[in-house]
């Protein structure tokens, strides 16, 4: 399975969380990942999103299908995560376009086996793939680009 974890650009300050939009700069960002992503997507990939309005728009950058699940919010935890994305069992790959602190969290868990507080820039791609080497499952980190190496 491929897990790619991309975190929302950047996004204006506000009270309501939920409602906070995408900067110029963040609309920006996410237009040329979303560019990357659909230039090197891997087969078969379904993309899950928070419901927040900057993950949204972060999200339609790709120009492609998605859903949107609530628990993938500001505040969700490592454990809904994998939940909502199947790992590591899913068919095909996954794109979560998510939050910090839990994307970060979960690179954690599945790269180093415990969770901490890794920090995934705004508009940065982590993508990650399982593989079975000599009867062990091993999480591989096949590309993390911060947007900035793309602009």
């Amino acid at each position: 399975m491929d897990l790619l974890l991309w975190r929302h650009a950047e996004a204006e300050d506000g009270e309501e969380d939920l409602r906070r939009r995408l900067t110029e700069r963040g609309e920006r960002q996410a237009r040329v990942m979303g560019q990357w992503i659909r230039d090197h997507q891997p087969k078969d990939m379904r993309i899950i999103v928070s419901p927040a309005v900057r993950t949204q728009q972060t999200a339609a950058a790709l120009k492609l299908p998605f859903e949107t699940q609530r628990k993938l919010g500001p505040d969700a935890c490592v454990s809904e995560l994998i939940a909502a994305c199947g790992w590591p069992d899913a068919p095909g790959a996954v794109l979560i376009v998510g939050h910090q602190p839990s994307l970060g969290r979960l690179a954690s868990l599945l790269l180093a086996g415990h969770e901490s507080d890794w920090s995934i820039k705004k508009g940065a791609l982590w993508w990650l793939s399982n593989r079975l080497r000599r009867g062990d499952t091993q999480t591989v980190l096949r590309a993390m680009l911060p947007v900035e190496m793309l602009d």
